[in-house]
């Protein structure tokens, strides 16, 4: 993030408050300035010392002690957030704020600012359930308030059901994704590829190659924070959901074809990362084939060219294909980019020790079909992705 951004947390009394200093540790490491308010009954589970060591700032627990400087502390804070993150939420905080009560430094905070306000609730399942908080959380969001839902498990008092505190990462992943400094792609809507196809053999065997979607997931994740409304078609790999993207998993070249194809003309920016395979088996077996004592020999026919043909349906969209080659890297992409009809090929060698398939770094060219080209030197993939953005919105 180009500009630091101020996140005031408020931490409320339930079981869960020791989880916020998991996020708060995400957090600073996102590089945002973290600034926590702890009600009187969040002190009674965590030491406020636990958060002012990992926030790196003056905790704030009661509203009426002396202030490090001459300012009214709960209207200063209101004013410096960027956001305000409640975690955990308990039923009492969300009740206080639907209806108006402001009696302590958390509540009079939430009451005070102008910034975007995210409740993480957490709470006995009874209690999340019962419909006066329902209702409560209800008025909140028709006030624009924020809400990352708890999860569904076994809760500290043994009862199972809803009012688990959502996944730490998940909340502060969040978060980070509402501060992003860049929303240029508010309105549009991205189509990305990513991940393997697989060519079945039979029931048991099938070919496939060693993308492991790490690439095309970081590309849709650079999409949504910048405001995107993004769906990633993914081949089988072993990455986590993204939260706030549409995920549509596929597995064969035949099935990501279907869905892209279908996608397609409601697109505006279509980013092919997936490794999608060329060659399919000519006949398939639908029994195991058994282990004989002969040679087998595989015949294998061509697959679909899904970039060609998105290529050949092009209007106004903006088409991004990748070359993973072994040699003539740049040769072989360019004549890509012309042939499939693309506005972007990203070029990358794959014989490259430290960068490609399972590596979180790439080294890669952009080339446009405007002759330009751009070499990137090896970075996090993440960061591949918000530099192709860059030059994306450019063009546009």
């Amino acid at each position: 993030m180009e500009n630091r951004k101020t996140v005031v947390v408020g931490v409320t009394g339930g079981i869960a408050a020791y989880k916020a200093l998991d996020v708060i540790s995400r957090l600073k490491k996102a590089n945002l300035d973290v600034n926590v308010i702890m009600t009187e009954h969040s002190t009674k589970f965590v030491s406020p010392l636990s958060f002012q060591s990992l926030s790196q700032n003056m905790v704030i627990t009661d509203m009426f002690a002396e202030p490090k400087a001459w300012e009214i502390q709960h209207i200063s804070l209101a004013k410096k957030a960027d956001l305000m993150l409640i975690v955990p939420a308990t039923a009492n905080i969300i009740g206080k704020v639907a209806n108006g009560i402001a009696d302590d430094m958390l509540s009079t905070t939430i009451m005070a600012t102008k910034a975007p306000v995210v409740f993480a609730p957490a709470a006995n399942t009874n209690m999340f359930m019962n419909p006066i908080v329902q209702n409560n959380i209800k008025k909140l969001r028709e006030y624009g308030y924020k809400f990352i839902d708890p999860d569904e498990g076994r809760l500290a008092c043994g009862d199972t059901g809803a009012g688990k505190l959502a996944d730490t990462k998940l909340i502060s992943d969040i978060v980070i994704s509402m501060l992003y400094d860049i929303k240029d792609l508010k309105g549009k809507k991205v189509l990305v590829t990513a991940g393997p196809t697989i060519a079945p053999i039979d029931p048991v065997r099938y070919l496939t190659n060693r993308s492991t979607g790490k690439m095309g997931y970081a590309i849709a994740e650079e999409a949504r924070d910048r405001g995107g409304d993004v769906t990633l078609v993914s081949g089988p790999c072993n990455l986590e959901k993204p939260f706030g993207i549409n995920v549509i998993n596929v597995n064969t070249n035949e099935e990501m074809l279907k869905v892209v194809e279908e996608k397609f003309q409601t697109s505006d920016i279509v980013i092919k990362a997936a490794a999608v395979a060329d060659y399919k088996p000519k006949n398939y077996s639908r029994e195991k084939i058994k282990k004989g004592n002969d040679d087998l020999i595989l015949e294998l026919t061509r697959d679909n060219d899904i970039l060609k043909k998105l290529g050949s349906m092009k209007k106004n969209q903006i088409l991004v294909g990748f070359a993973a080659e072994s040699n003539n890297v740049i040769d072989n992409a360019t004549a890509k980019l012309h042939n499939k009809n693309l506005d972007f090929i990203i070029a990358n060698d794959i014989t490259c020790s430290d960068t490609g398939f399972a590596s979180e770094d790439n080294k890669v060219t952009i080339l446009s079909k405007t002759g330009e080209s751009i070499s990137l030197p090896k970075m996090g993939k993440r960061m591949v992705a918000k530099e192709l953005f860059n030059l994306i919105n450019k063009k546009r």
